[in-house]
């Protein structure tokens, strides 16, 4: 994509890259038991110290045989044996049959088994319909994992799947690094909590809920400390107490350049800041700073703003400092269903929505509202449709998507 020709603001890519070169991979770590593991990063390879399955075992319901036994459809054999998932499976007689039940294990001396729809029961006998060949309807011990192999890598986010995984290998417990411990504010003497009475001037504090909603997904631990009002001293207090407590901070508004925007003061008088202003539209007035060796996120204050930049910006150097190593957003190819002849100096991150033509391609087209203050848009957008530095836009042009779904999960 292009770069930014605007020389006091940051590109895009490059503040993403100085963000996770300063995200610290955790050194902490606790043993749960997989029960209480979900969402957690783990924290050191897994390999398995068994075979799965640790037996050959039947993959279907129906009559374990030896195939020689059966040279032609309609041979008859005895029964000899029934053996269901479970059951200890005793040597297979020449000659005869096993009624076996899917899982259960291969009594020695079959090759084969035959389904139960190819076969027909006669008493105690059983006539088999279809000839089988040595192999058939077999899951072989370690088929689908085999002693010492690599199951789990460190850094894995744990999902449901995850778990079962680990417990078909018999772990009761995993190792994960501890949770990231996160402050997260809001700035503004104009916001009010929802379930409040607004008065003259003020608005309801949806980036807090919004924020933090985004943190408990990513399995953050939060210390919330809710708003703080737009003074100087108190905010330098609060951010030192933050630092002291917590990896990492997330703020919201009091990031750009008005009388009452206290943040960036309150960083230059306990710390350093690394990059302010971004070439980005919106969310320009985004901050990285350190306050003694805690990073602090500043987030602007416009909701869609403090969104996007906490999804693009943030979130990787979250998922980076859990442990995590592909932090980055994948996009999707679309193609544009309408034209822009403006072209803008920031990257832009237009809430679309899409739908797909007759020649199966997806198209994007951008909701009429783009003010970052409105947070319905969003409610109403399949995602961001980025548009690089300086480009014009004609229908049918390739470009990136970012779908929300993609967003906002773990």
């Amino acid at each position: 994509m292009s770069s930014c020709d605007t020389p006091d603001l940051i590109p895009v890519d490059q503040a993403i890259e100085q963000l996770l070169t300063h995200a610290q991979a955790p050194s902490q770590r606790e043993t749960l038991a997989l029960s209480a593991a979900l969402g957690r990063v783990l924290a050191h390879d897994i390999t398995s110290t068994l075979n799965v399955p640790p037996f050959d075992c039947s993959a279907m319901d129906g009559y374990a045989i030896r195939s020689v036994d059966v040279q032609i459809a309609g041979t008859r054999l005895s029964i000899s044996q029934r053996i269901a998932a479970g059951d200890t499976a005793q040597p297979l007689l020449p000659g005869t049959a096993a009624r076996i039940l899917t899982g259960a294990p291969l009594p020695t001396g079959a090759d084969c088994v035959v389904i139960q729809e190819s076969c027909e029961r006669a008493g105690n006998d059983v006539i088999i319909n279809n000839i089988g060949k040595s192999g058939d309807n077999i899951r072989r011990a370690g088929c689908h994992l085999h002693q010492g192999q690599l199951v789990l890598k460190a850094g894995t986010r744990l999902q449901p799947y995850h778990l079962g995984l680990a417990a078909s290998i018999g772990l009761a417990q995993l190792t994960v690094y501890k949770r990231l411990k996160v402050a997260l504010l809001s700035t503004g003497d104009e916001l009010v909590e929802p379930g409040q009475t607004l008065h003259s001037g003020q608005i309801y504090n949806s980036n807090h809920i919004m924020l933090k909603a985004l943190l408990e997904r990513l399995h953050c631990e939060v210390l919330d400390l809710g708003t703080i009002a737009d003074d100087l001293a108190l905010t330098t207090e609060t951010l030192h107490h933050a630092a002291s407590e917590c990896d990492l901070i997330i703020s919201s508004g009091g990031v750009s350049v008005g009388e009452e925007d206290h943040i960036k003061q309150a960083i230059t008088t306990l710390g350093r800041l690394e990059l302010w202003k971004l070439c980005i539209k919106p969310g320009k007035p985004l901050a990285f700073a350190h306050i003694d060796n805690t990073p602090l996120i500043g987030l602007p204050g416009n909701p869609v703003s403090s969104f996007i930049t906490f999804c693009l910006l943030a979130r990787p150097f979250i998922l980076k400092s859990q442990g995590i190593s592909k932090v980055l957003p994948k996009p999707i190819t679309v193609r544009a269903d309408y034209e822009q002849h403006r072209m803008g100096r920031r990257r832009e991150y237009l809430r679309a929505t899409l739908q797909q033509h007759d020649d199966g391609m997806l198209y994007a087209t951008p909701l009429a509202n783009q003010d970052s203050a409105t947070l319905l848009s969003l409610a109403q957008a399949d995602g961001l449709l980025c548009i690089p530095e300086n480009r014009e836009i004609r229908h049918g042009d390739v470009l990136e998507f970012f779908p929300l779904s993609s967003l906002t999960a773990c």
